[in-house]
């Protein structure tokens, strides 16, 4: 069985003070993907405490143009394209995203960089645009971007297959759309976000902004099949007790197994 881990930099929502934004590493074959960077400079922060060397980063994914997601993509690029610039970066850097993202991080780069930077951006420095369905390799294996279906901004997820044919699904920050049914049904991972307890609905309104709770996470995993359960994109009041809390809720109505993991926790893709 091929060795996958999963690292969350940041588990927390936009408006987080207390952990990063949510924003996670994959890594296989030695080599790590990144999926969206968080809001900031903090992304770097995270990298260091996880002891990951951008040098062994070479892909990036980034979900949709909220701040909390791509922000922090411009300093990545920044640190890789100084790298690049020092001879000190082998190869090229692939970043996937869709055609409005690309538009954002190519103002947010030629308004804020140095052209020096800039430069390395369409040469060693890749932007893929991809839409509903687009395939792509990463880490030596096989990805699917595909449109979520969001109801406040254009946003993809993807599903990846690993060697032996089981499947990891990351479906962005929103609550499942019926249009992601045939990447996320019976997929063995999924990555789904859980803006707060459905208890604390009252005070969070996850409705409201177009979220979900730990509960509608458990009920979603158990009607599509789902074996292994990711929550993230919570609040940040309750971290002390996040993990126990969020997994007892989604357990009400789902047997695989949840993991409700802190900032720089690692997960076995098993």
């Amino acid at each position: 069985m091929q060795a996958m881990e999963l690292t969350m930099l940041g588990t927390g929502n936009a408006m987080v003070t207390k952990c990063y934004n949510t924003c996670f590493l994959l890594k296989c074959n030695g080599e790590y993907m990144l999926t969206d960077a968080g809001g900031g400079n903090g992304i770097m922060v995270q990298l260091e405490k996880a002891r990951v060397s951008y040098q062994d980063i070479h892909t990036m994914f980034i979900t949709h143009g909220h701040t909390d997601h791509v922000m922090g993509a411009v300093w990545v690029i920044r640190k890789i394209a100084t790298l690049m610039e020092g001879g000190k970066y082998d190869g090229d850097f692939h970043i996937y995203c869709h055609d409005e993202v690309k538009h954002m991080l190519m103002t947010f780069c030629e308004m804020m960089l140095v052209a020096k930077l800039v430069k390395h951006i369409g040469k060693e420095i890749q932007i893929h645009v991809v839409e509903d369905g687009t395939e792509f390799k990463a880490l030596g294996l096989s990805f699917t971007a595909f449109d979520i279906g969001s109801t406040k901004i254009k946003q993809f997820g993807y599903q990846m297959k690993m060697e032996d044919g089981r499947t990891l699904t990351c479906i962005g920050d929103e609550p499942y759309n019926e249009r992601c049914s045939s990447y996320v049904t019976g997929t063995d991972w999924l990555l789904c976000e859980a803006f707060c307890l459905y208890e604390d609905r009252d005070v969070f309104k996850p409705y409201e902004k177009h979220h979900s709770t730990a509960m509608d996470a458990g009920k979603l995993a158990n009607e599509l099949g789902v074996k292994n359960l990711i929550l993230y994109h919570t609040e940040d009041k309750n971290l002390a007790v996040r993990k126990e809390r969020y997994t007892l809720e989604a357990k009400q109505n789902f047997d695989g197994a949840v993991f409700v993991p802190d900032d720089l926790d690692t997960i076995a893709i098993q």
